[in-house]
């Protein structure tokens, strides 16, 4: 072949190329085009493919978040309900109104007039539960709405089950806790599965109680909802009707088992209002295990306003506050251990103490007195005595041994592995003090002060009820418990959360120590401070408090009284805190104790 012939080859076929590299530019820009450059209008006769792509699509509506639930000990539910209500699609109001009668049936079965209901469901771009003017959460469909429903066919409308975290009948509880939508804590708590897009930030978690320290357990695998799948112009796509998506996962929602009786809950939750208690709490602790049967605080955890600041989203029943005069079981048990008083010993009040402006609560005191007599009748000249007596080293020392000055709710102090990290109940739990500044040296007004429960001394109604069981169980401190167990979503164990107790690192008390406070406390009943509570169901024992304390720039009291019953055998360990009384009034947490202890009783008939 010539030079001149090879030439002219090589030119054609890098003509050939370069044409073949010009039609891939070409084919490039074109994709390239119909990706990034917005579509024109779509018809609803449109036949090109990427525009009717874009314009189908998929309507989701959550009928389950699949978050774990709680129980009460019998198995009954403290949380979540499922029950039908109406679901409305976002769809072209002609394919709804075809069938103008059928429309005016629904109208009419959901008790509104038809003009509101269509412009309502006009208004609508994302599938939702209708709910009537006022209600939080969808709609409760009546037999009656359900029956009359069922016979019509609306496009976009359906009836789905719904289930909701909070019952019609429930009635918030702090100890439980509330979610809510909480960005910070999504992010603290969950951001890799925030990287991972498993969760939003709009998901909702636990914002306090159980429903925060078990969030993560309680989260489960992702909610279950319905799918409806549109073309561009709202209407249903044919073939495709609704499509249920779902986890399918029979090991959630997890179920929680608490300690609560539910029953008794809601009798003493109406007790209480009844009684007038505006601020405080009550606890109730099975006295065989430390076990919480009911927990109240108030003010009333409002469901619609947990995101307020201020006092209701705090639970008072694991607040610690001053205690008064139910700290003088910590004081006899501090200066009966540390041997600078015996019960046989006795003693004189005159109504003043003589120093730093100490006085008995009593007008011209109550004389001469034995160790229990000034126990029962709450002597402050005895317990100031008692307490300079003392070093500060065996006040904090006794404290810790009767669980004081602590955190004593059920905590597990390994990992516990389904939730990552370790678990304690109560997160919000405060430890509360003797001293307000942990130091060794006090004069002698520091000391008289916190003999008789005031001064820096704070302690929460979980404690004080707790203490009580300690007596009962001769010094060994138990860990109140709200959860027994976690079981999967088809009903086996997940993890026991067995009771425990709480040792201090110094020891107990001699069981003779407990014995001769539980005496005292049946004195303080039979003829000493509690006297005015002897008549009830049962025989009770046990301590009065009334502390005070400044609200702002005004005196104010709390008011206090913890035991159990029945003496003879005790089964239940009670704390009542009424909080920021005014000075002058009487003791309406003693009252409240001998109504809670009948109510008990009377459970118990039952």
């Amino acid at each position: 072949m010539s030079r001149e012939r090879r030439r002219s080859r090589q030119q054609r076929i890098f003509i050939l190329l370069m044409m073949l590299s010009a039609m891939v530019v070409v084919v490039v820009l074109r994709i390239g085009w119909l990706q990034l450059m917005p579509s024109a209008p779509v018809t609803a006769t449109s036949s090109d493919w990427k525009e009717e792509s874009v314009a189908q699509r998929e309507r989701t509506l959550v009928l389950d978040t699949g978050r774990g639930d709680f129980y009460d000990r019998f198995g009954r539910p403290l949380t979540g309900e499922t029950y039908e209500a109406l679901a409305v699609f976002p769809l072209q109001m002609k394919s709804r109104t075809d069938n103008s009668k059928e429309f005016e049936e629904l109208a009419k079965a959901l008790g509104i007039q038809s003009s509101i209901l269509k412009q309502w469901m006009a208004s609508l771009t994302e599938p939702v539960f209708w709910q009537q003017e006022g209600q939080e959460v969808p709609h409760r469909l009546t037999a009656k709405q359900l029956n009359a429903i069922e016979a019509l066919h609306i496009n976009g409308v359906r009836v789905l089950p719904y289930h909701n975290r909070y019952p019609s009948a429930f009635s918030a509880i702090h100890a439980l806790g509330y979610i809510s939508q909480h960005p910070e804590l999504l992010q603290a708590d969950y951001g890799k599965r925030l990287k991972e897009h498993t969760m939003t930030l709009r998901d909702q978690t636990g914002g306090s109680g159980l429903e925060r320290s078990l969030d993560p357990l309680l989260q489960g695998t992702g909610p279950t909802a319905v799918s409806y799948f549109t073309d561009g112009t709202d209407k249903p796509m044919h073939g495709l009707n609704l499509r249920l998506i779902s986890p399918n996962n029979p090991n959630y929602p997890v179920k929680v088992m608490t300690t609560m009786d539910l029953s008794l809950q809601h009798r003493l939750e109406n007790y209480v209002d009844h009684k007038g208690l505006k601020e405080g709490a009550v606890v109730v602790l099975d006295t065989a295990n430390g076990d919480i049967i009911a927990m109240i605080s108030k003010p009333q955890l409002s469901m619609s306003s947990i995101n307020a600041a201020g006092l209701a989203a705090a639970n008072h029943a694991i607040r610690a506050a001053t205690p008064g005069s139910i700290f003088k079981i910590v004081t006899e048990a501090a200066a009966l251990e540390s041997n600078v008083t015996g019960e046989g010993e006795q003693f004189y009040c005159n109504g003043n103490y003589g120093r730093y402006g100490l006085h008995c609560w009593k007008d011209g005191g109550h004389g001469h007195v034995t160790l229990q007599d000034a126990f029962a009748g709450s002597c402050n000249v005895v317990f100031a005595e008692l307490a300079e007596r003392l070093s500060a080293r065996q006040f904090l020392v006794t404290a810790d041994q009767l669980g004081i000055a602590r955190q004593v709710g059920w905590s597990s102090k390994e990992a516990f592995a389904p939730l990552g990290r370790p678990l304690r109940q109560f997160q919000e739990e405060e430890a509360g003090n003797v001293f307000a500044v942990p130091q060794e040296a006090r004069d002698g007004g520091q000391l008289a002060q916190t003999g008789i429960g005031q001064r820096d001394v704070k302690l929460s109604p979980l404690q004080a009820a707790n203490l009580i069981v300690t007596l009962l169980h001769e010094g060994r401190v138990q860990e109140p418990r709200l959860v027994r167990e976690i079981r999967y979503g088809n009903g086996q164990v997940l993890a026991k959360l067995a009771k425990q107790t709480s040792p201090s690192q110094y020891g107990q008390i001699h069981a003779r120590t407990a014995r001769t406070l539980l005496r005292s406390m049946e004195a303080v009943v039979r003829y000493g401070t509690g006297k005015g509570i002897r008549n009830g169901i049962w025989a009770v024992a046990g301590k009065s408090g009334t502390a005070q304390i400044r609200r702002g720039d005004r005196e104010r009291l709390n008011q206090w009284f913890v035991g159990y019953g029945p003496v003879e055998q005790p089964r239940y360990a009670v704390a009542v805190l009424a909080e920021n009384r005014i000075p002058g009034t009487s003791n309406q947490a003693m009252a409240i104790f001998r109504g809670v202890m009948d109510i008990l009783a009377m459970q118990r008939k039952d």
